[in-house]
């Protein structure tokens, strides 16, 4: 499993009817795949975010629309950035991602965190708990998740679940790739090192040297190669030229970058890839859905991200 160029689609307000919405999704997601791009990934949320839109602008429950968008495109992987633990039970989950790469023919990719949005909670009734609830949540989970699919029948009487010989059939492969999105030195980077195949760094484009060193201590803390725990970058792309509004909060910040697509392909070059992360997850909130962003992208880091790749390779 690699990503080394992902798109995530990060809203669904695209100013049309309902009945356009998906379409429009699919059309991303296309788009994506024939611009060189190698996972497609979208937010588990039932409300829009802070920074992005108001509470109730379109979203799409994650799952069931990956599900749908497995059969709109045949290469790309599929995923969220990343499932809220606190949304399913852990043996649900299990289900739905093998279900996932059952009805992709193995293409995906479980993406896992602990939950954050407490306006979500509160208002649909998921038990939001604390910080440290949260986490201790997240590692039982993965200690029932992670068995099941690969075809264990877990049991766990923990503080939070328990599982009786939990079964999950059918399954298309028996590695089903796991990735923890965050930037949680102490808790995330801990439970990736520890569980995970990738780790997603959800952090400010300067903080990810330093992020990267902790990464690479927690990975020793248990005698884990870190060149086995792949890395990528969430970054938010506006690109000039294509009359894209700049007022979205998630533009502003630590994580964007603007310009024509050779100067963000230069940006991520020296300052994201070169700092040592494998791979990139973009978004394009800005844009809405305007064909040909994507593809303007795909073509200025595919060749990025390749390079990296044979970097990588070359270096292990």
């Amino acid at each position: 499993m690699t990503i080394r160029l992902g798109l995530q689609i990060p809203n669904f307000s695209y100013g049309t009817p309902v009945a356009e919405l998906f379409p429009a999704v699919q059309a991303q997601a296309r788009e994506a795949e024939a611009a060189g791009f190698d996972t497609v990934l979208l937010m588990d949320h039932f409300y829009q975010l802070p920074g992005l839109g108001e509470p109730d602008e379109p979203m799409l429950e994650a799952y069931t629309a990956l599900g749908a968008l497995a059969t709109s495109v045949e290469r790309v992987q599929l995923s969220t950035l990343v499932t809220g633990n606190t949304y399913r039970n852990p043996t649900l989950l299990a289900k739905e991602i093998t279900t996932l790469d059952v009805v992709s023919a193995g293409r995906a990719i479980l993406g896992i965190g602990a939950g954050w949005f407490e306006l979500e909670h509160r208002q649909l009734g998921f038990e939001f708990g604390t910080f440290t609830e949260r986490f201790e949540k997240l590692e039982e989970a993965l200690q029932i998740v992670v068995p099941m699919l690969h075809g264990e029948r877990p049991s766990l009487s923990g503080k939070w679940y328990h599982t009786e010989g939990a079964i999950n059939e059918p399954r298309y492969r028996d590695h089903i790739p796991v990735m923890l999105g965050g930037s949680g030195e102490k808790k995330t980077f801990r439970l990736a090192a520890r569980y995970a195949d990738h780790l997603n760094i959800i952090a400010d484009i300067d903080q990810l040297p330093g992020k990267l060193s902790v990464l690479r201590q927690r990975c020793a803390e248990i005698d884990r190669n870190p060149a086995t725990l792949e890395t990528s970058a969430l970054l938010t792309i506006v690109l000039d030229g294509y009359g894209a509004p700049s007022n979205i909060g998630e533009a502003q910040g630590g994580r964007a970058i603007a310009g024509t697509p050779q100067q963000v392909a230069d940006e991520i070059q020296r300052r994201v890839l070169g700092a040592g992360i494998d791979g990139v997850i973009v978004n394009l909130p800005t844009h809405r859905y305007t064909p040909g962003v994507i593809t303007a992208v795909g073509e200025a880091l595919k060749p990025l991200v390749d390079a990296q790749s044979g970097n990588r390779v070359t270096a292990h």
